[in-house]
């Protein structure tokens, strides 16, 4: 049975090399909707209904200085806390589920809602690849941006990871990634199909995601902490407001329970170069002024700014009725 539906008439929807189709089983004409493959290896499934702009997401310039930022190391803790935590859940989940003394292996899929360019996606992809204690199986990596999206594309494709360069007959325990331009309030997956759902920065729609978990599947959400970046705002904007980390819990609350919460931070010495990069990759690149934007990296030129980045993920679990 296919993990995915089709975003036109959520008939189920068949991967395939060139050309994805659903099977119309759903549509009253029996329509067979494509969707092509794009030669980065993504696959658009946002219809033009669902766009509220034409170029939905994040911009080319702040892609690109958001991977430039992460490749060179900042925010690296937190990516580490995240792989540990989802690591901490996929052998956990295993152990309940499959007993180790059954041979059947439990496939794991896991939804990374907002990924971005994939700096964090690929980071999972990496999870239990050496030792299979935790691996995940199938890796979807959706945004709605279509830049974003080609960019972690791209790097999976060079890394062999996309699902059409899997091979029925090998056998090495790989996680297979599939790149999709989506709407995270209309997720072209089939419901109660995933493992997981990570949020790294990205929206929060308890909804959705009920619905696409499985029972007692598992949430996790990394969000700015308090005091996250805060000489940086002291610096852009004469009145800062402090970050409400855990607002959206009782959001989440009908649908989730909460099981754990972790924080990281981590020392910043940006160069002007990196300080010009960490502002575009944020709102700040347009919520503050730009004389002091270019006041703040003229500074940095001559000295290198000293900030803390300061993180909270949580790790939740769906609520299911007994």
């Amino acid at each position: 049975m296919s993990l995915f539906i089709c975003p036109l008439c959520q008939s189920p929807l068949l991967p395939a090399a060139d050309t994805w189709r659903c099977d119309g089983s759903l549509n009253p004409r029996q329509t067979n909707h494509p969707f092509d493959v794009a030669r980065q290896g993504y696959v658009n499934l946002l219809p033009v209904q669902q766009k509220k702009s034409k170029a939905p997401g994040d911009s080319q310039a702040s892609i690109d200085a958001r991977k430039r930022f992460l490749n060179a190391g900042y925010y690296r803790p937190l990516r580490d806390l995240i792989k540990q935590q989802m690591m901490q859940l996929l052998v956990k989940n295993r152990q309940i589920v499959e007993p180790i003394s059954e041979q059947k292996k439990l496939t794991v899929n896991w939804l990374d809602i907002g990924c971005g360019e994939g700096y964090y996606t690929q980071g999972m992809a990496e999870i239990g690849a050496s030792d299979d204690s935790g691996v995940i199986d199938t890796l979807i990596a959706a945004d709605i941006s279509k830049p974003a999206v080609s960019a972690l594309a791209k790097v999976s494709k060079a890394a062999e990871q996309l699902w059409y360069q899997h091979h029925k007959d090998d056998t090495t325990q790989k996680t297979i990634v599939y790149p999709l331009v989506t709407s995270a309030a209309h997720l072209p997956l089939r419901a109660h199909s995933m493992t997981g759902v990570s949020s790294i920065f990205s929206p929060i729609l308890p909804e959705a995601f009920a619905n696409v978990l499985m029972d007692d599947g598992y949430l996790l959400i990394a969000k700015p902490d308090v005091e996250h970046l805060a000489t940086m705002r002291a610096a852009l904007f004469d009145s800062v407001r402090e970050h409400d980390s855990d607002k959206f819990l009782q959001e989440l609350a009908p649908h989730f329970t909460l099981i754990d919460s972790h924080t990281v931070s981590t020392d910043l010495t940006l160069p002007a170069i990196d300080l010009a990069d960490l502002m575009t990759m944020t709102p700040y690149a347009y919520r503050a002024r730009a004389e002091k934007r270019q006041a703040l990296l003229v500074r940095s030129e001559e000295a290198p700014f000293q900030t803390q980045a300061k993180f909270v993920v949580y790790v939740l679990q769906k609520t299911v009725d007994k």
